[in-house]
C-alpha cells in the first residue's frame, strides 16, 4: 500500500527527462494513489476491528472457567510429631515407647472444580510450572460431584484410613482384634426392606461373619436360594432372610453398601485436621507400629510417604504422588516410601537428593524404614528405576 502511494524512484525512468513514459506513470501513479487512500483505510480499520476481535477472544477465554484442577505440593506433617502444639496420633491402652526422626504423611493441593473452577491463565500457569500437573476435572471431581459434597467424603475416607492404619498396625504386630461388617448403604431395593443402615453382620446361614471374603463365599454357596443372615440391630439380635442376585462374573450379591468396623485392644486418638481423603494411612501405620515397640524405627532419620492401606497391610496406589514427593523433599525427608503401583507416576519426576524406596506391604515399609535407620544404604532397597 505504501508503495502505491509514493512509487519507487527506480521505476519512474531516465533522470534526464528523455523518457516521456515517467509521465505517464506518475500520472498512473497519482490515479491509483486516488483510489488507493480509501482501500487503506479500510484496510486499517479491518486489522483494527480483528485485533480487537482477537483481544476479545482472549480476554473471554481468560474469564470463562475452565474444567482443570490444578495439583501441587501440599504441607508434610511427621505422624510421630506434633502439629501446633498437638500430637498427631496418641496411643493408649498398652506400653508406648519415645519415637525419634519423622515418618511424614504428605498431602497435595487441588486448585479448582466443582464451583471453583479456574480461569484459563491459572490453568496455563499450571502447564508451564514443571512442579504442577494439571488433570480433568473429573478425575479428581467426580461428575456432579459438588466440592463440599467431595469434601465431606475425603473426610470419611480420612476417617477410615485412620481405622484401617490402626488394624494394619496390629495385624503387623500380631495383636489380636476384631472385624464386623455393617450395612451402610443400598445399590438396590431388593433387601432394602429386610435390612436398615447401621446393621452389624453376625452370621450368614450359622457361619460367623469375619470378613468380606467370607460373606462372599457364603452367598456362593447358597447360589439362588435366599440366605438367613443374623444381625445386632441397636445392639439387638435379630435375623432376617435375605435374597441375592447374580452380579459380574456370576457373584452373588446383596444390593448392600457394606461399611468396615474394629474392635481394637488400643485406642488411637488422631490429632490432624482439615486434611482429607486415605493417602496417608502407610505413614500412619508405620507410625502406630514406632510407639508400640522398643527402639526408634527410624534411628533418628527423616522419612516421607504416601499410600493407602487395607486392614492386612496392603498398600494402595494413590494420586498426585509427584507433588507428594517435591513437598517430602521441602520439608527435608531423605527416603520417600512409595506405592510400587505408582511406579510409573515416580519415574523421571523425583527430586534430587531424595531416595524412593517402592513397597507393596506394610511389612516391607517396616523393614526399609528400620534398616535404613539402622546404616542400610536406601539404594539397597527395591526402587521404581
Amino acid at each position: 500500500m505504501n508503495d502505491a502511494a509514493a512509487p519507487n524512484p527506480q521505476m519512474t525512468g531516465d533522470p534526464d527527462g528523455a523518457d516521456h513514459r515517467p509521465l505517464l506513470r506518475r500520472r498512473s501513479t497519482s490515479a491509483a494513489g486516488a483510489q488507493g487512500a480509501p482501500q487503506s483505510a479500510a484496510a486499517r480499520r479491518g486489522r483494527s476491528i480483528a485485533g480487537w476481535i482477537i483481544v476479545g477472544t482472549i480476554a473471554l477465554a481468560a474469564m470463562l472457567p475452565t474444567h482443570f484442577v490444578v495439583e501441587s505440593a501440599g504441607p508434610a506433617l511427621n505422624t510421630i510429631g506434633e502439629v501446633d502444639g498437638t500430637a498427631m496420633l496418641t496411643v493408649t491402652g498398652k506400653p508406648t515407647y519415645p519415637t525419634s526422626g519423622a515418618l511424614d504423611m504428605t498431602t497435595v493441593y487441588v486448585q479448582g472444580g466443582g464451583q471453583q473452577r479456574l480461569g484459563f491463565f491459572n490453568v496455563l500457569s499450571g502447564w508451564i510450572n514443571p512442579r504442577q500437573d494439571v488433570l480433568p476435572e473429573e478425575m479428581v471431581l467426580p461428575r456432579g460431584t459438588t466440592s463440599e459434597q467431595q469434601s465431606e467424603q475425603n473426610t470419611v475416607m480420612m476417617d477410615d484410613s485412620q481405622q484401617l492404619s490402626t488394624a494394619a498396625a496390629l495385624h503387623e504386630l500380631d495383636i489380636p482384634f476384631t472385624q464386623h461388617l455393617s450395612v451402610a448403604g443400598f445399590a438396590t431395593e431388593q433387601n432394602a426392606k429386610a435390612l436398615k443402615t447401621g446393621d452389624q453382620l453376625v452370621a450368614i446361614n450359622g457361619t460367623t461373619v469375619t470378613d468380606l471374603a467370607l460373606l462372599k463365599d457364603e452367598l456362593q454357596k447358597a447360589g439362588e436360594k435366599p440366605s438367613e443372615l443374623e444381625i445386632l440391630r441397636d445392639g439387638k439380635p435379630l435375623t432376617v432372610t435375605v435374597n441375592t442376585t447374580a452380579g459380574p462374573g456370576g457373584q452373588r450379591q446383596l444390593g448392600i453398601l457394606l461399611g468396615s468396623g474394629f474392635d481394637f485392644p488400643v485406642d488411637v486418638t488422631f490429632g490432624l485436621e482439615n486434611v482429607g481423603g486415605p493417602s496417608a494411612g502407610m505413614m500412619f501405620a508405620l507410625a502406630i507400629v514406632d510407639e508400640l515397640t522398643e527402639g526408634e524405627m527410624t534411628g533418628g532419620k527423616h522419612f516421607a510417604g504416601t499410600g493407602a492401606i487395607t486392614a492386612d497391610g496392603q498398600v494402595q496406589p494413590i494420586g498426585g504422588i509427584a507433588q507428594k514427593m517435591v513437598g517430602a523433599k521441602s520439608n527435608g525427608a531423605q527416603v520417600f516410601l512409595a506405592p510400587a503401583e505408582n511406579c510409573t507416576d515416580v519415574v523421571g519426576r523425583v527430586p534430587a537428593g531424595l531416595d524412593v524406596v517402592k513397597v507393596e506391604t506394610l511389612d516391607q515399609a517396616r523393614a526399609a524404614v528400620e534398616g535404613i535407620g539402622g546404616g542400610k544404604d536406601p539404594k539397597s532397597f527395591p526402587t521404581c528405576q
